[in-house]
This record gives C-alpha cells, sequence and structure tokens, in this order.
C-alpha cells in the first residue's frame, strides 16, 4: 500500500456501529458501560454549553459591538450550531461511538483527517477546560473574597484552577453515572439562576434601554493591528466598525464560543441506551433550550442596563447591582461557579472519550486507553488529561488563546457536515433513525457557515491552531500511523479500504 493510500484508509460502518454490543451470552461486552438516557444527554449537553459565554460574552460584545442587538448575535450563532446538531445528529444516532466526530471522519474522508480532527479536538476541550477552571477560580475568589495569592489571575500559582480540575477529574474517571449526577445537579442549579434572571430582571427593564436596537455604525476603537485582525478584515484591508450591521456580525463570531461544546454529547453514542432514539434528542434539545435561554438573558439584560453602562467581567451580576439587587448579585456569581464546574466536568469527559477512541483504533497505545474493570471509564487517559488540564490552569494565563476553542469547534464542524453529505453518498443503505433534511444542501450551507465565523477569528488565532495540527502530524506519522489498527495484515482489506 502506498503512503497516500494508507493514511487515506477508512473503516468500515458496520464494523464501527457493532464494536461495543453486547456478547454473544448476553453479559455487557468490553467496552463502555451504557447508563445514558436522553434526558442525561441533554443534561450532560446544556453543562457544557451554558458558562463562561453567557456569563461574561455577553457584556463585552453588547458593549463594544453590537449593543442591544446581542440579542440578534446569539440568534446568529444558534442557527450556525442548529445546522450543525442536525449533521451530528444523523450521525450520532446511526453511528453512535465514543469517537464523535473522529469516527465520522474515518468512515468517511480517511484515518489522517480523522486524526486531524481528534487532535484538534483535544486541543478544544483540555484549553477549554483549563480556561474554565482559571474563570472558575476567579468567580469563586470575587464571590467568597478567597487570598488572590492562590486564587484568580493574579496568583503565580492558580490554585484554585488546578483544585477544581483535580476534583472533577476524579468525578469523570469514577464513572459515567457518577458524573451524570453531578452534571445534572449543576445543570438544575445554572438553568434556576438563568430564569430567576429572566424573571426578575423583566420587572426592572426600560424600553429606552433598548433604543436603538442596532446602534449606528462607527469606527472601531479597537486597538487591534496585524494577526490581531479577524482573517477576512486582514485579506480585505477593510476598516474595522463597530456597531451597525457589521458589529452584530463580528459579535456573532465571537459568542458562538457560548454554544461550542454541545457537540461533546455525540461522544458519548456508546454510553447511551438507545442512541438512535435518544442522541438527536439529547443534542437538538441542549440548543432549542440553551438558545432561548441565552436570547432571553440577552435581552433582559441590555433592557435593564444601558450597553454602554455593562460590566465586561461580570455583566449580569452587575447590572442587579445596577438596579439596586445586590444580594441577586451574589447568588448570581455563586451560580456562575456551578455552571463553570459542569463545564470542566464534561470537557474532561468528553477528552477521555476522544482518547479511548484514538488508543482502540492503535493511533495512541492501547494501555493508555484501557477500561478500568470496575468502573468502567477510560480511567488511564481520564487522569492523563485531567492532569494536563491542572498544568495549563495553574500556569499559563489562556485568555489570548480563547479563540481557539471556537476554531477548533467550527473546523469539527466543518468536517461533520462533508461526511453527512459523503456517507448518503457511499452508505445511502445505511440504517438512519434520524435522518438530516435538505441533504446535500443543508451540510454545504451549515459547512458554508461555520467557514465564514472561521473567517471572523484573528489571523494569530490560525497560526497557532495550525502549529498545533503540525505538531499532531508529527505525532501520527512517527506512531499512529503504523501502530493503526488498519495497519495490520489480520484487518480485511475491505474495512482497510486500501488506495480508495
Amino acid at each position: 500500500m502506498s503512503i497516500w493510500g494508507s493514511v487515506l484508509r477508512t473503516k468500515d460502518v458496520d464494523t464501527v456501529i457493532h464494536q461495543n454490543d453486547p456478547t454473544a451470552d448476553g453479559e455487557e461486552s468490553s467496552g463502555l458501560s451504557k447508563r445514558l438516557s436522553a434526558r442525561d444527554l441533554t443534561g450532560f449537553g446544556i453543562g457544557i454549553v451554558i458558562g463562561t459565554g453567557i456569563f461574561t460574552l455577553t457584556g463585552i460584545e453588547a458593549k463594544n459591538h453590537a449593543g442591544p442587538a446581542i440579542v440578534i448575535s446569539f440568534a446568529i450563532a444558534g442557527v450556525v450550531s442548529m445546522l450543525a446538531a442536525l449533521c451530528y445528529a444523523e450521525l450520532a444516532a446511526a453511528v453512535p461511538t465514543a469517537g464523535s466526530s473522529y469516527t465520522y471522519a474515518y468512515t468517511t474522508i480517511g484515518e489522517l483527517f480523522a486524526w486531524i480532527i481528534a487532535w484538534d479536538l483535544i486541543l478544544e476541550f483540555a484549553l477549554g477546560a483549563a480556561v474554565v477552571s482559571r474563570g472558575w477560580s476567579a468567580y469563586l475568589q470575587d464571590s467568597l473574597g478567597l487570598p488572590t495569592g492562590l486564587f484568580g489571575e493574579s496568583a503565580p500559582v492558580n490554585v484554585g484552577a488546578v483544585l477544581i480540575a483535580a476534583v472533577l477529574g476524579v468525578v469523570a474517571a469514577i464513572g459515567i453515572r457518577e458524573s451524570k449526577w453531578v452534571t445534572n445537579a449543576l445543570v438544575l442549579l445554572k438553568v434556576s439562576v438563568c430564569i430567576f434572571v429572566i424573571v426578575a430582571g423583566l420587572f426592572f427593564m426600560k424600553a429606552a434601554n433598548l433604543m436603538p436596537f442596532v446602534p449606528p455604525s462607527k469606527p472601531s476603537t479597537d486597538d487591534k493591528t496585524g494577526l490581531a485582525l479577524p482573517l477576512w478584515q486582514w485579506i480585505s484591508g477593510v476598516e474595522p466598525t463597530s456597531f451597525g450591521i457589521a458589529g452584530v456580525l463580528v459579535a456573532a463570531a465571537v459568542v458562538f464560543f457560548a454554544y461550542s461544546g454541545f457537540e461533546a454529547v455525540a461522544n458519548l453514542g456508546e454510553e447511551t441506551e438507545n442512541p438512535g432514539r435518544d442522541m438527536p434528542r439529547g443534542l437538538i434539545g441542549t440548543l432549542v433550550i440553551c438558545t432561548a435561554l441565552y436570547l432571553l438573558v440577552c435581552l433582559v439584560l441590555t433592557g435593564m442596563v444601558n450597553f454602554a453602562d455593562l460590566s465586561e467581567g461580570a455583566p449580569i451580576s452587575d447590572a442587579f447591582h445596577q438596579v439596586g439587587l445586590g444580594w441577586a448579585g451574589i447568588l448570581i456569581g455563586l451560580a456562575a461557579v456551578a455552571g463553570l464546574s459542569s463545564v470542566i466536568l464534561v470537557d474532561i469527559v468528553a477528552m477521555g472519550r476522544i482518547g479511548y477512541a484514538l488508543c482502540r483504533d492503535g493511533l495512541l497505545p492501547a494501555s493508555v486507553g484501557k477500561i478500568h474493570p470496575k468502573f468502567r471509564t477510560p480511567t488511564r487517559i481520564t487522569i492523563v488529561t485531567t492532569v494536563a488540564v491542572c498544568l495549563l490552569g495553574a500556569f499559563v494565563p489562556l485568555s489570548t488563546l480563547a479563540e481557539m476553542v471556537s476554531i477548533g469547534t467550527l473546523f469539527a464542524f466543518v468536517v461533520v457536515s462533508i461526511a453527512v453529505a459523503v456517507l448518503r453518498r457511499t452508505e445511502p443503505k445505511m440504517k438512519r433513525p434520524f435522518r438530516t433534511p435538505s441533504v446535500p444542501l443543508l451540510p454545504i450551507v451549515s459547512a458554508a457557515s461555520c467557514i465564514a465565523l472561521m473567517a471572523s477569528l484573528a489571523v494569530d488565532t490560525w497560526i497557532r491552531f495550525l502549529v498545533w495540527l503540525v505538531i499532531g502530524l508529527v505525532v501520527y506519522f512517527g506512531y499512529g500511523r503504523t501502530h493503526s489498527v488498519l495497519n495490520r495484515p489480520d484487518v480485511d482489506d475491505a474495512v482497510a479500504a486500501a488506495d480508495r
């Protein structure tokens, strides 16, 4: 087999579907334990989606780019996410697997591209967990007045970030059932506070604060130049502006971060009791609930306080302080701590499942992804990724890398959208419990929308992303390609699909 043929070999869809089936004697296979329902999946989804985005980005983008029209920005980002979710739903229901978009790429466009996606997802979830763990530490320090030498961004070693990541890493390693209990409890608290913000805030809304809904465009006051500019702006040379339609679109690209992570639900396919039914419900239900809460919170927030007076650090709690409800601000701050906790937990769970899929396929050492005989989780890879998150959270200020979470997510969305259209053509008879509507039109629109948002991210973010991918290629060609399960002589040629 040629080198090109080996890196483009694909996995057989039927092999992926049945790799975690119960054994012939009715006992559970050596794979992951099936304990999740549609409600649990929705809980995991909401747990990772509602977090830093709504608690911080709302104020920043309303104040600097969109004004009250931040509602429209969140709506645009929600529509793009929903298009991707419809594509995810078809593949997650038909091919329930721990690898999510990694495995979808493996069955459609080849091993090399699958590895790139997995490497990208590891970056997305690890970076996201580390960023949020530092945010958790800062919120806790602000709410309880803890020492800044141990908690918050000014700490030389962010002990708070390490502690929360370590505790939630243990929860993720012990078992998916324990993880779902913790996540569901945190989600219930977080959603309750969002509803409180909406209901209580309605009594303090003023129509004057919402006018004009789309502030007129004006030259941007940002001091970004060179590689800090969005890619499309850097290429076109267009002068940056704030507010107006352009400001709404810029804000949409940034607040897309608030929706990132829902795709982590697709990584739980092998642990879902009825993936054909529950996966679409979990994915779509997550986005419907989160989008509705986001839009209402944004509307209430910009109606309570003039957008120019919004706090960029803690906009929601500060808005209640401004209208004289200080106790509500404290309550919301503590809810933010709970909300960020669930994000970190789901990030760590998702990384463990992606690592498990890579180890099972031979692209990483199999011993690292071994399933614990008692907990039925990939304990070793979960511990490894948790240690990485702890180190990042302890020492590295990640504010300049936050956009990499968005670029990684959008890149994965593009691949999944393409995979839906490809599988419809290469596997037309495959059982599909859920079918994405209007294929190939909807996947094409989904991929194009994601690429458009990626173009709004900074040039230096693209550079860092490409550097990470180059490191991944070195690992793949140095280890993964030769150790791949599909490289073994006992693998059926039809499965390997050489020289496609």
